[in-house]
């Protein structure tokens, strides 16, 4: 398989096996069927595997801060999760299948749980990652 080129901010990431991403693919594929049919609940956009390497806008140079997952409720498009392979190959870069798995689906529920509140009303994760981001900006 060909692999393929990437580019955010400058920074080039070549991702030279593709049979790789697709592997992820199915493993989010796997981890998502797993969830009850609850966790999907006005989940109208679905969940997405994207290639991108995508750093947080507050990254330092010299410390990068990787995304890994995100969710997104807007209007016009609906509540989605991305989970952004580059990113986790950043950060984890030479994992099993198994921890592959064990990566995604603690980044997958992390996010359904930022889903969870967001209906609720609730901001509890959110509060936990605006402190986990003042901590990284402090170091």
């Amino acid at each position: 398989m060909q692999g393929f080129l990437l580019e955010f901010r400058g920074e080039l990431c070549y991702i030279d096996d593709m049979s790789t991403f697709d592997q992820a693919a199915e493993l989010l594929d796997g981890i998502a069927d797993e969830l009850p049919a609850d966790f999907i609940t006005e989940l109208n956009g679905g969940v997405y595997l994207l290639p991108d390497v995508k750093l947080s806008s507050e990254s330092k140079p010299n410390r990068p801060l990787y995304t890994l997952g995100e969710y997104i409720s807007r209007r016009d498009l609906g509540k989605y999760i991305n989970i952004y392979y580059g990113s986790v190959m950043k950060v984890y870069p030479h994992l099993s299948p198994g921890e592959l798995k064990q990566v995604l689906k603690r980044v997958l529920i992390h996010e359904f749980t930022h889903h969870f509140e967001f209906l609720a009303g609730e901001r509890g994760l959110e509060i936990k990652d605006e402190i986990d981001m003042e901590r990284y900006r402090q170091s």
